[in-house]
This record gives structure tokens, sequence and C-alpha cells, in this order.
């Protein structure tokens, strides 16, 4: 601010130069004081932009403003995204007005054109949606037939060999389902650290190993047996139950866990 005063002050001082001075000084005040105004981002340390804060610190530390500059993008001409974002709030009385804004009103904005109106739109609708829709309960497998009947469908008549895992909540839900390893299946192409960090990563409290037998048998080999043996142990350490290892093969499976006689669960 006392910069463009002193600048301002200069005009006065080149009155007495004659008119052509003072036009010539005013155009460079003018332009000197658009750049000091436009695009403060530059003027904050980078690790201080909406952005970077966001990566450092989390969405939730971030103020309305910061937000919606992330939204924005950028700014225009002489007003930064930051600058756009607050005059959008100002305009709109704050987050519950902008959730009620047309398209129209947001571009009385100068810098706001009819794409930045329609991705902040955008962004209000998404969030509007998350409150509206109520989630799909996700699906619970008790047992084997569960897991079998969930699998088969993708992974049953499957002309190569896959293994994967099925990623469970406490309560046995499915949180999702990660395919770790394409071709033939031994404890050199599956290893406890890949299963596991899948497990760890998909936020799991158990899991249920399973593959596929192209050959359309799904009787356990001593590798199946062995390498179940050896997750289960890990998992153990882990803290993240193995519940099951279940073989599909077109409309047929095995459980490991139900095949007693073969001892790669511990029975009660």
């Amino acid at each position: 601010m006392l910069g463009m005063l002193g600048m301002l002050g200069t005009v006065g001082i080149l009155t007495m130069a004659g008119p052509g001075a003072v036009a010539a000084e005013r155009t460079r005040i003018l332009t000197s004081i658009a750049a000091m105004a436009g695009d403060t981002m530059k003027g904050i340390a980078a690790h201080d932009r909406p952005r970077e804060r966001l990566d450092r610190v989390g969405a939730a530390a971030l103020g309305d403003h910061e937000l919606l500059a992330i939204v924005l993008g950028h700014g225009h001409g002489s007003r930064s995204a930051l600058d756009l974002a607050s005059a959008l709030l100002d305009s709109a009385g704050g987050l519950h007005g902008l959730a009620r804004a047309s398209a129209d009103e947001l571009q009385r904005i100068g810098g706001i054109g009819s794409a930045r109106a329609a991705q902040v739109l955008a962004a209000v609708e998404l969030g509007r949606r998350t409150l509206s829709r109520v989630p799909r309960d996700r699906l619970q497998l008790l047992t084997p037939r569960d897991v079998a009947a969930y699998l088969m469908p993708e992974f049953g008549s499957c002309g190569v060999e896959q293994f994967g895992v099925l990623i469970l909540d406490s309560k046995h839900r499915v949180l999702k389902t990660r395919l770790l390893s394409v071709g033939s299946l031994d404890a050199s192409v599956v290893h406890p650290r890949e299963v596991f960090r899948a497990a760890v990563l998909g936020g799991a409290a158990a899991v249920v190993l399973f593959h596929n037998h192209p050959s359309g048998d799904p009787t356990p080999s001593p590798d199946d047996c062995e390498l179940t043996r050896r997750l289960i142990a890990a998992g153990e350490l882990m803290g993240i139950d193995v519940l099951d290892h279940v073989i599909l093969a077109d409309t047929r499976y095995v459980s490991l866990r139900e095949t007693t006689r073969l001892k790669v669960f511990n029975h009660e």
C-alpha cells in the first residue's frame, strides 16, 4: 500500500513537468499497481498455497475460500484464484448461499465465466449427493458358499490361473476384491508381503484367499495347501484373519477350511 501511495505522489510532482510526462507516468503507475494487485498467489509462500496446504494438512484444515480456490484452479487477469473464491463467497453470502446460486449469478463475478461456474456447480452438486444418497449395504459373506457364489461369475471359468484376495471388514462384509497374480500359482509368485500389503491398504479385518483352476477340477494341490499355511501364519503375525482359501473351477469350488482332512486350518 505504501508503495502505491508513493507512486501516486509521483504523479503530483510530475504535474509541473507537463501533461505528456504526467500521462506517461500515470500509465507506468497503473501498470505497476495491476502487477502488485494481480495474482496475489505469487506472493504466498509455495507451501501455504491451497493445493500445497491440502497435501500437507488435509482438506479439513483448509478454509472455505481455499477449497473453492482449488475448485476454480487458477485466477483471471489481475485476480488470483483465492481472490475469485473470496468474491464468490462474499457475493453468495457464504457456502449456504453458494449451494443455491445459479450459473448466471455466479457469472456476475468478474473472472467467472460459464466454464468456472460449471466447475463450482458440479462441486456443489457432488457434495449434495454425498448427503442425500444412502450408501448401499456392503455384501456380507458368511460361508464358503457365499464366497464362491460371489467370485464364480468372474473367476470360475477363467482360462488362466489367477490368485486374489477378498478384503473384508470386521463383520465379513466385502470392502474390495484384489487380483494379485496371473499365471501358475506357487510360493514364488504369491508372497505374503503382497497379500498383506493389499489387505492393510484396503483396511481389512479379515481376508479370504481365492484362486481358480482352469482345468475345471478344484481339488487342492499340495502347493495350494502349503501356500495357504504360510499365509495363515503371516496373517496371525499381522493381526488379520485368513478365513479361508476357496478354489474355483467352472461351477464347482473347494473350501480349504471345510476340507478338514487336509488340516490346513486348525479346526476346533
